[in-house]
C-alpha cells in the first residue's frame, strides 16, 4: 500500500468502496477498523462515526455490542452501509450529516466515544479543530475520541520514499475528482489543543497510518 488517496476515486464509486480499500492496504485495512473498536466500543456504549462512508467502522463498533450512529454527507456511500446487515447485539443508524452539523443535531455529553477513520484528511486544519472541539463538548467526561488516518512516516528517509511511492496516485487522483487528500499531520497537538488528555498515537501500516485516541477530562 502507497497512500489511501484513491478513495477519493472509490467515493465516486462507494459499491466498490470496501473492496478496493481492502487491496490499497493489502487487505490489512480491516486492523485498522478492528483497533479502532477496540478503543472506542463495548455492549451499550454510545458510539459516532464521523465520516463513516460506507459503514466499515460502525459495523466493526456494533460487533462489540455499541450503539452507533454513523454520518457522512455522501450519500450513496450511506446507501452501500444502510444495505448491509447489523451485527448482533448493537445498532447502527447512518445519517447524511456534515461534522459541521454535528453540534445541532447531537446534545452535549450525550456520546461515550467519537470515531473516524479516513475522514479528518479531508478537512481543512480549522475544519479538524471545530470537529475535535464539537467533539470534546457531545463526549461524557471519560468519553474517548479515536481519529485514524493516513499519516506520513515518522524518519526522514521514510517521509522521502513515502512522498515519492504517493506522487504518482495524488496527480492521477486529482486528474480524475479534481480533488485530493493529505497525510494529517499535528493530530495529537490539535487534540490536546482542543482540551483531551491521555493523548496517545500508534502507527499501524508499514507506519504510514496513525491512530490518535484522547479523553475528555
Amino acid at each position: 500500500m502507497s497512500s489511501f488517496v484513491w478513495m477519493k476515486v472509490l467515493e465516486s464509486t462507494p459499491e466498490r468502496y470496501d473492496r478496493g480499500i481492502a487491496m490499497l492496504s493489502g487487505g490489512r485495512i480491516a486492523q485498522v477498523y478492528g483497533r479502532i473498536a477496540a478503543i472506542a466500543a463495548a455492549p451499550g456504549r454510545r458510539v459516532l462515526d464521523i465520516g463513516c462512508g460506507t459503514g466499515a467502522v460502525s459495523f466493526a463498533c456494533a460487533e462489540r455490542g455499541a450503539l452507533v450512529t454513523g454520518i457522512d454527507i455522501n450519500a450513496e456511500m450511506l446507501e452501500v452501509a444502510r444495505a448491509k446487515p447489523v451485527p448482533e447485539g448493537g445498532t447502527i443508524a447512518f445519517l447524511q450529516l456534515a461534522a459541521a452539523e454535528i453540534e445541532d443535531r447531537f446534545e452535549k455529553t450525550s456520546l461515550d466515544a467519537v470515531v473516524s477513520c479516513l475522514a479528518f484528511s479531508e478537512m481543512s486544519e480549522e475544519e479538524q479543530d471545530y470537529a475535535l472541539e464539537i467533539a470534546r463538548r457531545r463526549l461524557v467526561p471519560g468519553g474517548v475520541i479515536v481519529i485514524a488516518d493516513e499519516a506520513a512516516p515518522a524518519t526522514p528517509l521514510g517521509r522521502l520514499l513515502h512522498r515519492l511511492r504517493r506522487l504518482p496516485v495524488v496527480l492521477a487522483t486529482y486528474l480524475l475528482t479534481q480533488t485530493s487528500t493529505r497525510p494529517v499531520t499535528g493530530l495529537a497537538g490539535r487534540m490536546r489543543a482542543a482540551g483531551f488528555v491521555d493523548v496517545s498515537q500508534e502507527r499501524m501500516l508499514s507506519d504510514a497510518f496513525v491512530i490518535v485516541r484522547g479523553t475528555r477530562p
